[in-house]
């Protein structure tokens, strides 16, 4: 117990004094994260607002896909991006392995089917009125759905925190395509990974405490939004 407190305090003390590597790897995760899910968003809200509201052949089989790859292995996305980046493949010229943008396109795979699912879902609960009511009085389809948008926002919002959630605490992906490069695309996770091996546990536990408040912050943020 003495070695876990003495770790706790060491962790501590090294997030009260901004520590320069904690901070290193505290801004990559939150700049490709939020990026990621930026970009899942502009994807993935339209396309589960589009899937929930229509009616078209191959339906069944998107919403089978969808929860499919709710559970896509990070490894696999990180595995198919990497052959895509590599110099051998048909992306290498840009130049984009191991860098945050390489790291920021595998986090947008894995967050755009989570945003998608959800969006749908809140869209399937909502009132089907809504729809109706908004086509009578003139509206075309496209400002229909974006007054449903606006009528499921907590169910926008909830499905922007899973993607958020899920990016930035994943490290298949970012280890994969970023190669956890110390100051440009080590991240908490793998930093957390790659420092509790060496044996630095305070580091990692430092790490640890901050990815914790970040999730706490975002769903504090959500429930304030909700009982307003």
């Amino acid at each position: 117990m003495g070695y876990l407190f003495e770790s706790l305090s060491t962790a501590l003390g090294m997030i009260l004094h901004l520590n320069r590597e904690v901070l290193s790897a505290v801004g990559t995760s939150l700049y490709t994260s939020l990026v990621a899910t930026l970009l899942s968003t502009i994807i993935g809200v339209p396309f589960g607002a589009c899937v929930g509201l229509g009616r078209f052949p191959g339906r069944r089989l998107i919403l089978t896909l969808l929860n499919t790859l709710m559970a896509l292995p990070t490894v696999v996305v990180g595995l198919v991006l990497f052959g895509l980046f590599s110099r051998q493949g048909p992306l290498g010229s840009l130049g984009l392995l191991f860098t945050p943008w390489a790291m920021i396109a595998g986090q947008t795979v894995l967050a755009t089917p989570i945003v998608a699912n959800f969006v749908l879902t809140a869209v399937n609960g909502s009132d089907p009125r809504i729809m109706d009511t908004v086509l009578t009085l003139g509206a075309s389809r496209f400002q229909a759905g974006v007054q449903l948008l606006k009528e499921i926002r907590f169910g926008v919002m909830a499905a922007l925190i899973a993607g958020f959630g899920r990016v930035i605490a994943e490290v298949g992906v970012a280890m994969m395509l970023g190669g956890n490069i110390r100051g440009v695309t080590r991240t908490m996770t793998t930093a957390i990974a790659l420092e509790t091996s060496k044996g630095e546990f305070a580091f990692g536990l430092s790490l640890g405490i901050v990815l914790l408040s970040v999730a706490l912050i975002v769903n504090l943020f959500l429930n304030f939004l909700q009982q307003r």
